[in-house]
């Protein structure tokens, strides 16, 4: 990223910004209304008066990584809650010796009270020319093991939901910061300027801590993420005010037309207000949203035969959708399972885990398998997981779920430049710390911005007078993962 480029992006965070700019980006825009207020909160354009053009650029214009890189856009399958790796990715035998015993060495403090070993009630079996171990939750899954790195010693810092959730998405458990998806489409804007660059899809509401996950924070607006109830069907619900029922598309030009000359002479008497342009601008961004997240939303269009492979479950929809999305040129999509915290499995594990499995396996296979059959696998950088996981000891008093934890866990990347077939790290002989190769989630997060073509130590914005990353002061890129 040249100092042209970076002191365009940051020149948002030095402006001497007036209230009545301020309230507009802290707010709504109440001079927005209908699709234009939903083009508005997406983020999709900036004022860029500091670079000295004197004229409204799109911020999510595509911008060139410090690097080349082979991936090019991300999707985050979020299992929002802590899948147990032991019952996915972690097989550990020594607990079926053990299950109904306490543990013999185990001081690690959990979140709430835990007995004894707890086995896991899936199999394993080996997959692919690695011959991976993938529990029987994920068999369909599996079946792209040798294509996946299966990171098993990830690390986290403490064993709450807001904070972890607020590490894994913002790299930060503590204060505000941007998320992942707002840093990434900071670096590298996105290739479809007619919809979000950043989109998040979650069915039935928020996850925990709500919006917080997928904040800007600091970084303009223009790179939060866009919020999608996937729980809907219709087009017309997933995006509201997506279509006019009052105007046909050409009596809308003509709208837009007359308000876009009122405007311009409104803004030739103000000397390029920036706000003003960025304004005029969103109306006509508005516009062109209502034909392309029609298209890309409409999962109908598919052929019957792709339908049928992804499933006709909520997480088969948001695969597809998330397909459609990524083949438009939409730079980073994060898949939730649902609002607050699904795979938090305290009690009745096996029946839970086994059904939110179920949801998932059919999906992330068909869409794995898509994005190679359409050429999208290789420039796609594809990662699963949750906050942290579980605790091999049982909670209290029965021996049916698992407690959170961070000490330990798991999660894999695959597509984008990662080397396949490889299992990073380990847990120890229980399940419960991280104790080969650990991997906290700075580390990760370095490693996902060094596939895209970036080194996470330069990857920066000037906010309070100082340099902020996503990383913090803290992330090693795990090279064993790159291919």
């Amino acid at each position: 990223m040249n100092a042209t480029h970076r002191s365009r992006l940051e020149s948002g965070a030095s402006r001497g910004w007036t209230r009545r700019e301020l309230l507009a980006r802290c707010g709504t825009g109440l001079g927005l209304m209908g699709l234009a207020s939903v083009a508005s909160q997406a983020g999709l354009l900036l004022p860029s008066d500091a670079a000295g053009s004197g004229h409204t650029v799109l911020p999510m214009s595509p911008r060139a990584p410090h690097f080349p890189s082979r991936a090019k856009q991300v999707v985050h399958l979020f299992m929002n809650g802590g899948p147990s790796h032991l019952d996915t990715f972690d097989p550990k035998p020594l607990l079926d010796r053990y299950h109904g015993k306490p543990l013999p060495a185990s001081n690690l403090r959990t979140e709430r009270k835990t007995g004894a070993a707890m086995r896991s009630p899936f199999s394993f079996k080996s997959y692919g020319q690695s011959g991976i171990p993938v529990s029987s939750l994920f068999a369909r899954t599996a079946a792209h093991v040798d294509d996946m790195a299966i990171i098993r010693s990830m690390h986290a810092e403490v064993p709450n939901h807001e904070p972890s959730l607020m590490l894994m998405n913002c790299g930060d458990s503590r204060l505000p910061r941007p998320s992942v998806g707002s840093w990434i489409t900071y670096g590298l804007g996105s290739e479809n300027q007619n919809l979000p660059g950043f989109m998040v899809l979650c069915p039935g509401g928020y996850p925990i801590v709500s919006t917080q996950n997928w904040r800007s924070s600091f970084l303009p607006g223009a790179f939060q993420g866009t919020y999608i109830d996937t729980q809907h069907t219709e087009v017309e619900k997933l995006i509201a005010n997506i279509r006019n029922r009052g105007l046909s598309t050409e009596d809308q030009r003509k709208q837009l037309d007359l308000v876009r000359s009122l405007n311009q002479a409104h803004s030739e008497a103000r000397a390029h207000d920036a706000a003003l342009e960025a304004r005029m601008a969103t109306f006509e961004l508005a516009y062109r949203m209502q034909m392309e997240a029609s298209d890309a939303f409409d999962i109908g269009r598919e052929p019957a035969a792709v339908r049928e492979a992804y499933g006709s479950g909520t997480h088969g929809r948001q695969l597809l959708i998330t397909r459609r999305l990524i083949e438009r040129g939409v730079r980073f999509v994060q898949v939730w399972s649902g609002a607050g915290q699904p795979w938090d499995n305290h009690e009745n594990l096996e029946k839970d885990h086994e059904r939110l499995a179920a949801s998932w396996d059919q999906p992330i296979a068909a869409f794995l398998a898509d994005l190679k059959q359409r050429g999208l696998f290789d420039s796609t950088l594809v990662l699963w997981g949750g906050e942290f996981g579980r605790t091999p000891a049982a909670e209290l008093p029965a021996l049916n779920g698992r407690d959170h934890n961070h000490y330990g866990f798991t999660c894999w990347l695959a597509g984008g430049g990662v080397k396949g077939g490889t299992v990073y790290g380990a847990t120890d002989e229980w399940g419960y710390q991280a104790v080969e190769n650990p991997v906290h989630v700075h580390d990760l997060h370095a490693t996902m911005l060094h596939l895209l073509g970036f080194d996470h130590e330069h990857l920066t914005f000037r906010y309070a007078g100082r340099d902020f990353r996503l990383t913090d002061v803290h992330g090693q890129v795990v090279r064993a993962l790159l291919g």
